[in-house]
């Protein structure tokens, strides 16, 4: 049974969620004071980690929502989805059929927040920085398609594509592409600490305590320009230990509304039975959760073992029993939800099969128990990951296949290792820098990937990835995705598990909530209004 026949069939191109404007503000704030918003998003400062906030490093998305307030990139997603709109840009566009040359021109008086001006030489400088710096956080992959920038006087710069990419736009509207200052950021080096400038609707200001980011304080900056609109004049970004602490002050009314991460308990309890004064909402999300494995590393080297793996794990029972109706079984890297999807593990491993993996290790001559230690962040993507890892663990043991233990270590010392390859298997999650397929296959099997893995496809490398970005129909490079997915199913370099949706609860009188996460899971909070609408 072919599992594509399982799921409704995606939407044509790419995907745009369906919102309800419930009505907000058009100015600043009702009252004086801040909008307040919680996350369990950790910021820190470290030795593997100095330069959080640097546009050239930076790659997550709860740093990413800081940067979205404060630094400003040519492009951008408008409220709602769709394709990328001017930002800076007063007009952006491809200058050729084959989408290898982009010509950006900036709006007339755009300012840094410090008032100095803002021209192309800033954006190629603030571009090219992150190329040279090429950190190893991955960001940079996202613009190594560039071989030249070309400025032409204060207000036009020109990016020539090595070969075709039709999702350039797209990634151009990332916080990598951010414009900095050249009087405030060093073009060779990261800039350590907190320290944000940018010409963004917001300037941000950050507490610290032991290293880490207590809370950030977005306050309007007098000299931005560009497309979006602000409804608030400051907004505080307070970060909790834990999603019940940011629960409490959600319930005490310390805090205006809360976000990453919510936990599936907390959820329930609001759905199920809601409290005064505070509404849970749902809003489209494509996050997913997958198993990475370091292919060099002998206990997993073979890819018989991955495969048994994908063979035996129940994706259902996790989703089911872990994280309730927040999440679905993944059959893929791409969400159910993106044109191009196919179930390609189930087509290939189909249910849950303990004799289906013994015969896959036995013809490898593998030798059982595999012994394996599971890694996973403990505080990054809330209170289910331990549960989630458990319960792997319990499935893979009880097939007497594998000798399973698991390991949680914080996100600070979690991701470091991650990326020297420390971690023979390893969970992270998935939040999409743009809402394309691209953006499912390329960060794990590209050059320069956001794992740093040792795994390499030379057809999904040289071939197979080209291909899909040479049209500006997406619905054109089906064909391309469901090669590039397959792959994935037979070498198995990482094991999709499940996507997630995204839910935000917020007191009664903050309005705009509805726009104020969108799904690519970007922060936007100038679109957060106090006064019932």
């Amino acid at each position: 049974m072919n599992r594509k026949t399982l799921v409704l069939p995606a939407v044509l191109g790419l995907l745009a969620p369906v919102l309800v404007a419930c009505g907000g503000a058009q100015g600043g704030s009702g009252r004086g004071d801040a909008i307040v918003v919680g996350t369990t998003d950790q910021f820190t400062a470290t030795e593997d980690d100095s330069a959080p906030f640097d546009p050239a490093f930076a790659y997550d998305t709860g740093v990413w929502n800081v940067l979205r307030q404060t630094v400003q990139t040519l492009v951008h997603v408008p409220r709602g989805g769709g394709r990328p709109v001017p930002e800076a840009a007063s007009q952006c566009g491809f200058t050729d059929r084959a989408s290898e040359r982009y010509k950006c021109t900036l709006r007339d008086g755009l300012r840094f927040a410090d008032g100095g001006p803002v021209t192309a030489e800033d954006v190629k400088f603030s571009i090219q920085r992150v190329l040279d710096i090429k950190a190893d956080n991955g960001a940079a992959a996202l613009l190594a398609n560039i071989d030249t920038i070309e400025t032409k006087g204060d207000s036009e710069v020109v990016f020539h594509l090595k070969s075709p990419d039709a999702t350039f736009p797209y990634k151009l509207s990332t916080p990598v592409a951010g414009i900095l200052s050249r009087e405030k950021y060093d073009a060779k080096k990261l800039r350590d600490g907190f320290e944000i400038d940018g010409s963004g609707p917001y300037t941000m200001e950050a507490e610290v305590d032991g290293g880490r980011v207590a809370k950030a304080v977005f306050t309007r900056n007098p000299h931005y320009k560009g497309d979006i609109k602000l409804h608030n004049d400051k907004v505080e970004l307070r970060s909790f230990t834990d999603a019940d602490a940011m629960g409490k002050a959600l319930e005490a009314g310390d805090i205006d509304m809360m976000t990453r991460t919510m936990s599936p308990e907390q959820i329930k309890s609001l759905s199920e039975k809601p409290k005064e004064g505070i509404e849970l909402r749902e809003v489209p999300g494509l996050e997913i959760r997958y198993l990475g494995f370091n292919t060099k590393d002998a206990s997993v080297q073979d890819k018989a073992v991955r495969q048994a793996m994908a063979a035996v794990v129940d994706r259902g029972e996790i989703a089911g029993k872990v994280y309730g109706s927040t999440a679905t079984p993944l059959y893929s890297l791409i969400p159910s939800s993106i044109a191009a999807h196919t179930n390609s593990f189930f087509n290939k491993y189909g249910e849950p099969s303990t004799k289906k993996a013994a015969d896959t290790l036995r013809a490898a001559g593998i030798t059982t128990p595999v012994k394996l230690k599971l890694h996973y962040t403990s505080d990054h993507y809330g209170p289910g990951t331990r549960k989630e890892f458990e319960a792997l663990r319990d499935q893979l043991n009880a097939t007497k296949l594998f000798d399973v233990t698991v390991q949680g270590a914080e996100w600070s010392t979690f991701r470091p290792a991650q990326k020297r390859g420390e971690y023979a298997v390893y969970g992270l999650g998935w939040f999409p820098d743009f809402p394309d397929p691209d953006n499912y296959i390329a960060p794990f099997l590209d050059a320069d990937n956001f794992l740093n893995t040792p795994y390499v496809n030379s057809a999904a490398r040289s071939r197979l990835i080209p291909l899909s970005r040479r049209s500006a129909d997406r619905n054109a490079a089906s064909s391309a995705f469901e090669q590039l997915q397959d792959i994935v199913a037979t070498d198995v370099p990482v094991l999709p598990l499940w996507q997630g949706k995204q839910y935000v609860a917020h007191r009664e009188d903050l309005n705009g909530v509805e726009w104020a996460l969108n799904i690519s899971s970007d922060l936007m909070l100038w679109e957060l209004g106090r006064g019932i609408a």
